[in-house]
């Protein structure tokens, strides 16, 4: 059980360092490049050997993961009060929409073939003779954040329930800004589509804080 458990905690990471960029983004203007390129990096890996793949490897999840582990830290611990409750609530609307996502077949076609798409253009910035995955930051070059964002816009923005993120007008009408507000929110239903694929439950959300700390404190120890 402790397996499938280390996993969900991955999985819920993943989604709180995800709403936790968008929410710095949305409120200072500014993230650490690390924490965006591990987030947005997870999104093209389509076919993991293992779940930490999607992260790195075991070895740099916990460096990877580091924002998202300390959110979800934060929430067990219920440290950072109001914060808590917006970052919640991004993570929540991450569940709901992968689950809207999930009975639409016909869209989740699409974010394969353009995900596909987009790597192969990534390739371009990357140079045509390196391993696209052993450099994680050409996924956050401008050319490639607005091409997740459009798919994102294209796909996911088209349901009838949405994200509302608040912060500074200043940060949240600046076109780069929100293009990566995009893409993160990508990032983060791809991870509740792990979450969900790992047996993760939105009810499970009422208990798993009791069980995810020998979790974290795995995830977090150095290999």
């Amino acid at each position: 059980m402790s397996r499938q458990q280390d996993q969900q905690a991955i999985a819920l990471a993943a989604m709180c360092q995800a709403a936790t960029l968008v929410d710095q983004i949305a409120t200072r203007g500014m993230i650490p490049q690390n924490s965006f390129e591990a987030s947005l990096y997870s999104i093209f890996v389509t076919t993991p050997d293992c779940t930490e793949d999607i992260f790195g490897g075991a070895h740099d999840l916990p460096h990877n993961l580091h924002l998202g582990l300390k959110t979800l830290g934060d929430f067990i611990d219920k440290r950072r009060g109001d914060q808590n409750r917006n970052l919640i609530n991004y993570v929540l609307s991450m569940i709901t929409l992968q689950a809207k996502l999930a009975s639409n077949k016909e869209m989740l076609a699409t974010l394969g073939r353009r995900i596909d798409q987009i790597s192969q253009q990534a390739q371009y910035f990357n140079g045509q003779d390196g391993d696209l995955m052993d450099n994680p930051a050409v996924f956050t070059h401008t050319n490639v954040v607005a091409n997740i964002a459009s798919l994102y816009q294209e796909t996911i923005s088209t349901f009838s329930f949405r994200i509302n993120v608040g912060g500074d007008p200043r940060h949240l009408q600046n076109a780069d800004n929100a293009a990566k507000i995009r893409a993160l929110l990508l990032a983060g239903i791809r991870a509740a589509m792990l979450w969900q694929q790992v047996g993760g439950r939105r009810w499970q959300l009422l208990f798993f804080k009791h069980r995810v700390r020998p979790s974290l404190q795995r995830l977090q120890a150095p290999q």
